[in-house]
């Protein structure tokens, strides 16, 4: 009976017409994720119920809750399936758009009900809320009761993370609070920034395998469709130009196909691009073929000219950095090993830099070739643990042993390898090691992750940020990054404070 209750979207607004039609004049509206339904929520609902005729409560979708890389812990149609089940509630319905604001313009609710919480925490959901009831002429309702958290009662009782990261989470909150790793992300805001590097298409193509040819020994797939993102140093550049307030980015694009208009078209708000022109070549193009299943890859394809600049290109590269690199308070170099950073250009931002943040990418195309040993000088580095032991020729040695001996030549003051499932290692010469555990338990594509993670990473170490505050923003940019199709999205300061919150709930 309860699941009768639960209805699509434009059924709700059907049912809603009738109702009023019908007589039943005043309609309250609820919205929101009830990922864990508690007691507090009950008697929100409850109260909301006794202000009208008829309550109507509609739900974040899965994909756009965005309360940590760990929720929603319940799907949609569970979630909808509890609150059907309540006497109070009427009709619940799973809105199809990331906030309330388009439900509450189609459904014009007589009240919209809010916890009273709201009331003094007026974040912009909640002020484009109200604007939204306003203009559909109904009224807000702040609900005074007993308050709780899904949040917190899922970190306490749920088994959302294993045990090493629980542990780890209870352990991280008694050095520090959400408040002093929130500060953290503020104090980010003010710098200006730099960042270098190739620019890459990446580009998904999405198969259907069909089988294997009858005439050759080859994998057979249907095409289905294709989706592009700006990926290298573009997805760098847009994940600071989210928090930072005064981004640049200088790269190369291909004279000959250079994809301008999708690359301008692909940028963050506020992201400043300086563009030079490599001669004779294309935009990096990487192909990516993917059975549409489960995303997996059956091999990538690459539209490159791979050449180191001619002299009139390194030139202009260096010219352009002598002219601008005085301006900013950190410079971000993304080198993805495609021939931009020149010997000279790495001379130039090695003696200039204020702070200086470098990842030498280790990729199929530049494998042994592309080494960290290049810059004399980088005050902060992150990398995977395969760049590190391909930088320092140890396929086995000790990793701390490594870090240390790569940071001490070049006065690398930090240092943050990245180990996917194991999480990362960070270092610092004045804190020593922090080891932290990856928070991701939903991993979608790795591609862009690395990134993602050295973009805010290396604000934060120019900000003199904690080490271990550092890796776990770190951390939790990454477990957001490898939940989403490569650089199919930007992180968000607004996602990632809600995550962070969310991580350190108790």
């Amino acid at each position: 009976m309860s699941r009768e209750k639960i209805l699509n979207f434009p059924s709700l607004l059907d049912t809603v017409q009738a109702a009023r039609a019908g007589g039943l004049a005043k309609v309250v509206h609820c919205h929101g994720v009830f990922d864990l339904l508690h007691i507090g929520h009950i008697r929100y609902l409850e109260q909301a119920k006794r202000s009208g005729d008829l309550l109507v409560v509609t739900l974040t979708q899965d994909i756009h809750v965005d309360k940590g890389p760990h929720r929603p812990a319940f799907t949609e149609q569970l979630r909808a399936e509890a609150l059907a089940a309540l006497h109070c509630v009427d009709f619940v319905a799973i809105n199809d758009t990331p906030t309330a604001v388009g439900a509450i313009a189609a459904i014009k609710p007589d009240y919209y009900a809010k916890g009273a919480e709201y009331q003094i925490n007026r974040t912009e959901e909640i002020i484009a809320e109200e604007q939204a009831v306003t203009a559909a002429c109904g009224q807000m309702l702040y609900v005074e009761d007993l308050t709780s958290s899904s949040t917190l009662l899922i970190n306490r009782h749920l088994d959302v993370f294993p045990d090493e990261v629980r542990d780890y989470l209870a352990e991280f909150r008694t050095r520090h609070s959400a408040g002093e790793v929130l500060a953290a992300l503020e104090s980010i805001k003010p710098l200006k920034v730099l960042v270098l590097g190739e620019t890459i298409i990446d580009e998904y193509q999405v198969c259907e395998s069909i089988g294997k040819s009858s005439k050759a020994p080859a994998l057979v797939a249907k095409y289905i469709s294709t989706e592009t993102f700006a990926g290298g140093v573009l997805a760098v550049g847009n994940h600071i130009a989210g928090f930072a307030e005064d981004v640049k980015l200088l790269t190369f694009l291909g004279a000959r196909d250079s994809a301008e208009d999708f690359v301008r078209g692909h940028l963050q708000p506020g992201l400043e691009l300086d563009v030079l022109y490599l001669k004779d070549a294309p935009t990096i193009v990487k192909r990516r073929f993917l059975d549409n299943y489960l995303l997996t890859k059956f091999f990538e394809v690459y539209i490159i000219e791979d050449r180191d600049l001619d002299p009139a290109e390194d030139e202009a590269l260096c010219a352009r950095l002598e002219q601008c690199i005085d301006d900013y308070d950190l410079v971000v170099v993304s080198d993805f090993g495609h021939g931009m950073m020149s010997g000279r250009a790495i001379e130039i931002v090695s003696a200039r830099a204020r702070f200086l943040a470098v990842n030498a990418q280790v990729n199929a195309g530049n494998k042994g070739f592309n080494t960290f040993s290049k810059y004399p000088r980088a005050d902060f580095i992150c990398c995977n643990e395969t760049e590190i032991r391909t930088e320092m020729r140890a396929k086995q040695a000790e990793l701390k042993k490594l870090m240390r001996d790569m940071a001490a030549p070049i006065g690398c003051d930090q240092l943050i390898v990245t180990r996917g499932k194991f999480g990362n290692l960070c270092y610092s010469r004045e804190e020593g090691f922090r080891e932290i555990p990856a928070f991701a338990n939903r991993v979608v594509d790795r591609v862009g992750a690395g990134d993602a993670v050295f973009a805010l990473t290396a604000m934060c170490a120019c900000k003199a940020v904690p080490v271990e505050i550092t890796g776990f923003i770190g951390n939790a940019v990454g477990a957001e990054a490898v939940a989403t199709l490569g650089n199919q999205r930007s992180v968000e300061m607004k996602t990632l404070q809600r995550t962070i919150r969310s991580l350190l709930a108790d």
